[in-house]
């Protein structure tokens, strides 16, 4: 079926607005946290997965930490496995740790991987497990309840925290034009396997490869004012003010916490977007506008 002129000039004109910033970030590294809406909505599966593979073809090295804490929960249900949260995090037991490892692991990981292989791109799959990808070390939780003296240690189990990253191994990749896709399990000292928040390991990774962008994916517009205005173009001290005053709060700290440290540790920029948009990742490189909060050193 052949386009009519106008519609021809149209996406002419998009792919000529591109070139600036294909030429600008050609060989750069991108880290995308993939999660919330984007993963289980078909449309933008299919949307997500045709940008990353798009990002590859024109020069970029884009590499993706995916979640999967829904995919958990409902696995989790069906095998009526209790679960119960501290502080935002799952209790992970040894049983639940199995869950948690064939889900991310193997179900979602390689649905990912799939969609994007199918779309023309090359993604190889891989767990913090795979060639010491992750070095993780348990997360300590304490409790401070008003009823004892002292904080106390809650043991949430195979919870851990980012303690290193293997880039070469990620580097490995990219130079064979292969687009990384991680599920955010890593491995400590003593060889067992731990469950660590999917933000803060794309943060890591990112920090680790010094990459141009550090992009996540989120169920909102982007950071909020008290009006509800998306705030962007803000830099690591003008974050630590909106902290201090209240503005950001709850649910959204981890998130910009996260992008802070990424930003500190020498990430050229931090993008919080809307993973309900279509295509936001483009929209997000693409565009001078783009769809949620960039946050920069200075």
């Amino acid at each position: 079926m052949t386009m009519d002129r106008d519609t021809a000039m149209q996406v002419a004109s998009v792919l000529s607005r591109g070139l600036p910033y294909i030429q600008r970030f050609t060989g750069r590294t991108i880290v995308v946290k993939y999660g919330g809406n984007a993963m289980e909505n078909e449309e933008l599966k299919n949307s997500f997965a045709r940008d990353i593979v798009l990002m590859k073809l024109v020069g970029m090295n884009p590499v993706v930490v995916h979640g999967g804490g829904p995919q958990i929960g409902e696995l989790l249900e069906r095998l009526n496995i209790s679960s119960h949260f501290v502080d935002g995090m799952r209790v992970t037991d040894a049983e639940t740790m199995d869950v948690v490892e064939m889900v991310l692991g193997g179900r979602v990981n390689k649905e990912i991987v799939a969609l994007m292989n199918q779309h023309g791109g090359k993604a190889i799959g891989l767990t913090g497990k795979d060639a010491g990808l992750i070095r993780a070390r348990k997360l300590e939780v304490r409790d401070p309840s008003p009823e004892v003296t002292r904080p106390e240690i809650v043991d949430i189990g195979h919870v851990g925290e980012v303690a290193g990253v293997n880039r070469d191994v990620i580097d490995m990749l990219t130079r064979s034009d292969v687009i990384p896709v991680i599920a955010p399990i890593g491995v400590g000292d003593d060889g067992k396997a731990y469950n660590i928040n999917a933000d803060s390991v794309a943060g890591k990774v990112a920090e680790a490869l010094q990459a141009e962008k550090l992009i996540l994916l989120t169920n909102v517009a982007g950071l909020q004012d008290s009006q509800g205005n998306v705030l962007t173009g803000l830099t690591a001290s003008r974050v630590d003010e909106l902290i201090a005053d209240g503005t950001i709060h709850g649910g959204m700290l981890p998130k910009i916490r996260c992008a802070l440290d990424a930003v500190n540790g020498g990430v050229q920029s931090a993008h919080i977007i809307d993973g309900r948009v279509a295509h936001a990742v483009l929209l997000e490189i693409f565009t001078d506008e783009g769809v949620g909060t960039l946050i920069t050193r200075s």
